[in-house]
């Protein structure tokens, strides 16, 4: 039987820690995923819900966007996805009542825990400036008070529309189309925050912003690096991926500051040998780096791989160097000179063990190198990218099987948003589609990214914003600034199916706008519609709900940006031209406006029909063909970079817990690491904390420490975590976001990416007064 939502906030007093974990998922993994899905969902909505779940005839998972086989499970989903999904298909409502009973007040001393676990809304609200709650409001007037303040705008820069990874790729077009038809290209998304580094060092270098290898790369794969990644708690289906590699011969180095469960061992629960065997020793090696050290463990691979080719030859792929690639001289010139002590340093890694991992590659027939956040976040990322794709074109590893770059994505249908034109820097030729297609002129200066936009809220030049999904407040980076900056807006506006803390962090007024999930049967113009997404892999596919909606009038994504455009463009000149009702009516209709826009798609409605999946085309792959400035893959000559910690000082990563999917918390342990009942934990070497004066157990402020360019250190502070002794390399912490996402600079970020440094944040431990 479900429970019902708690009625308290998390107690950190209560937290307990225990020993990690030294392997993942097993009949735990199935317990947990059993056990949540029943309190949210019951027991037959539960089995009815989690056998569609990433089904050709069922629906996409709302969590991870890991790719499926063409040969599906019955039971295909993961513990989180098991999570994901109970959270949405939940059978608990916040209905009108609800904000009668809870001031905005009320509802802002909550944490977001207690915020998720209330359920689902169900009826559009708005909060009147100066107002203590929240109040229900009809359907046309809230899309009416949304199309009048866009329509109102002095300068459509004025408004910022921001997008999270779950939107589909028919709401992404149809969204990004209002935004450019208003006439801006402020579209901060959520890949601003994650793979945004990703992006620009592939563009630079292979000519694609994706990975270039699908799942059955991953099968036939001889060498598998997976660097800054915990795919036992942000991708667990990934695990079964490199349990079948594994099978097939393939070796696995696991590249990460702190030890993770799922890289040491696999307990695959739909196996006897994962359930009763002690499962599949994933991770061959183990390479414990420190933070910020990956780019220098790119380059001692590199440097011995050439050393290697220098003394016995045989060893570099010269013939695709040759016909493929340019900038090789200038590259291998740098990496020859950088001496191997300096590497050392860098990585934390003895030289003995560097060159060990580089002769793997080196014997290696086929390499692919997956990775995540672990190296997106840093202030050298995209030079650290770059590196990572110097290795693999020294022994073309691009565009062959088994082989190639995997950015392992995060938010279900990320990458399809961005493919669907949800990005503040479109080129030319998808504007140019777009005028075609619509009749009327895209703007073409330059957008908005998130910390961009967060600035310009900040300085009040944006009057209003909307948030498609997602919970900006506590996935951006200078939570208090953050905060402030929304509140400078003259209206937010936040398209959600929960409550969560940007629904109570407000312009003065404010709309929250209800809408249909995954799980949710979608029934327009007489017939049940379906979207598409896109995975990790460039493989798109649809997705189609079966669930009773949480209300009977609630509308789509889609359904609300098509009256959202029919609104805000009506009897406006040089606007998209477009029939929107009939788009509500039929998806179909959207999906054949993508196809005549976007290459790839051609076709697009038939190549999804009955669970096929269309692979979009990827030139790196299909036929080694580089979309760069030369028009051919780029070795590029890289200066060393990596973070030096200031005495008395540690280098801090955020992190999810092992009960959380990004910003969503769905419990309070993380029991791989051993985390009971709280989240205000520090991870912490035994021996800094002896040095620093503390003992394990203690409670701590973790304070910020950001030297400025006017010469002065700027502090953030977030109170009150318990100190854990971990097994981190020393001079390294790390912690759970979004608690800590206070600490990091809003000015701190990646550069030529702007994405926030979230995995290098200088701080000090300050003990609490009693």
């Amino acid at each position: 039987m479900a429970k019902r939502p708690p009625t308290a906030d998390i107690d950190e007093a209560r937290v307990r820690v225990t020993g990690s974990k030294k392997s993942a998922v097993g009949i735990p993994g199935v317990m947990h995923a059993v056990q949540y899905s029943i309190e949210q969902m019951g027991v037959l909505r539960s089995a009815q819900t989690l056998l569609k779940v990433n089904q050709k005839d069922g629906f996409d998972c709302p969590g991870c966007a890991w790719p499926e086989e063409d040969k599906r499970h019955i039971a295909e989903f993961c513990e989180n996805g098991a999570k994901a999904v109970a959270e949405e298909a939940t059978i608990r409502r916040i209905t009108p009542e609800f904000f009668a009973e809870h001031s905005l007040e009320d509802l802002s001393e909550h944490d977001d825990y207690w915020l998720g676990q209330q359920g689902r809304l169900t009826h559009p609200m708005i909060l009147d400036e100066g107002a203590t709650h929240y109040r229900a409001i009809t359907w046309h007037e809230a899309l009416r008070e949304i199309a009048d303040a866009l329509r109102n705008l002095e300068d459509p820069n004025e408004a910022v529309f921001y997008t999270s990874g779950r939107t589909s790729n028919e709401a992404a077009f149809l969204y990004q189309l209002l935004v450019r038809g208003l006439g801006t290209n402020n579209l901060p998304d959520c890949s601003n925050m994650c793979h945004e580094s990703s992006g620009v060092a592939l563009g630079a270098t292979i000519g694609i912003g994706k990975g270039t290898v699908s799942i059955t790369d991953i099968h036939e794969a001889d060498l598998l690096i997976v660097a800054g990644q915990n795919p036992g708690t942000n991708h667990p289906r990934m695990l079964r991926a490199l349990e079948k590699a594994k099978a097939n011969g393939a070796t696995i180095i696991a590249v990460n500051p702190l030890p993770e469960a799922g890289l040491t061992r696999f307990k695959n629960p739909q196996t006897p040998k994962g359930m009763l065997l002690g499962g599949t020793k994933l991770a061959d090696r183990y390479v414990q780096i420190r933070l910020g050290g990956d780019q220098a463990l790119f380059q001692a691979i590199g440097k011995h791989l050439l050393e290697a080719e220098d003394a016995e030859g045989g060893v570099l792929d010269r013939a695709f160097i040759e016909d493929y690639t340019d900038g090789f001289d200038e590259y291998a010139d740098a990496v020859r000179a950088m001496p191997w002590r300096e590497l050392v340093t860098a990585t934390g890694v003895p030289e003995k063990t560097l060159r060990a991992v580089g002769e793997t590659v080196r014997h290696s027939k086929a390499t692919i190198i997956c990775w995540a956040m672990g190296l997106t976040q840093h202030k050298h990322s995209v030079p650290t990218l770059r590196d990572l794709v110097n290795v693999l074109l020294l022994q073309g590893n691009i565009g062959r099987p088994g082989a190639g770059v995997c950015p392992v994505r995060g938010h279900s249908n990320v990458q399809g948003d961005r493919t669907m034109g949800i990005y503040e820097k479109p080129s030319e030729a998808f504007l140019s589609a777009l005028d075609r297609e619509f009749s009327f002129t895209a703007p073409r200066p330059h957008g908005y990214d998130t910390v961009e936009a967060i600035r310009a809220m900040r300085d009040g030049k944006v009057r209003v914003f909307m948030g498609m999904g997602g919970n900006f407040v506590m996935a951006a980076p200078d939570t208090a600034v953050t905060e402030a900056a929304l509140r400078r807006t003259e209206l937010s506006v936040q398209v959600s199916t929960k409550l969560n803390r940007s629904h109570v962090v407000t312009g003065r007024r404010a709309l929250l706008i209800p809408t249909l999930g995954r799980t949710d049967r979608d029934r327009r113009g007489g017939a049940e519609q379906r979207v598409s997404v896109e995975d990790s892999m460039g493989a798109v596919h649809s997705s189609r709900g079966r669930l009773a909606p949480p209300s009977e009038d609630l509308l789509s994504e889609v359904a609300i940006l098509a009256r959202l455009c029919a609104l805000v463009f009506e009897g406006r000149p040089d606007t998209p031209r477009a029939d929107w009702t009939a788009l509500e009516a039929d998806y179909g209709r959207i999906r054949g406006h993508i196809a005549d826009t976007i290459p790839g798609f051609e076709d697009y409605d038939r190549r999804i029909d009955k669970g096929a999946t269309l692979s979009l085309p990827n030139g790196p792959r299909d036929e080694r063909r580089f979309a760069t400035e030369t028009g051919r893959a780029r070795f590029t000559a890289n200066p060393l970079e990596y973070p030096r910690i200031p005495r008395g000082r540690l280098l801090l990563q955020t992190l999810r817990s092992h009960d959380q999917y990004n910003t969503t918390v769905y419990g309070k342990d993380d029991r791989y690491r051993g985390i009971h009942d709280g989240r205000r934990v520090v991870f912490v070497h035994p021996r800094d904390i002896q040095e620093r004066g503390f003992a394990e157990g203690d409670i701590v402020d973790l304070v910020s420490e950001w030297p400025t360019a006017s010469g002065h250190t700027e502090e953030r502070r977030a109170e009150a975590f318990r100190i854990v002794g971990y097994r981190t390399p020393r001079g390294n912490a790390a912690a759970y976001y979004p608690e800590t996402n206070v600490l990091v600079p809003l000015d701190s970020v990646a550069e030529g990416s702007g994405t926030p440094t979230s995995k290098s944040i200088v701080i000090r431990l300050e003990r609490r007064a009693p």
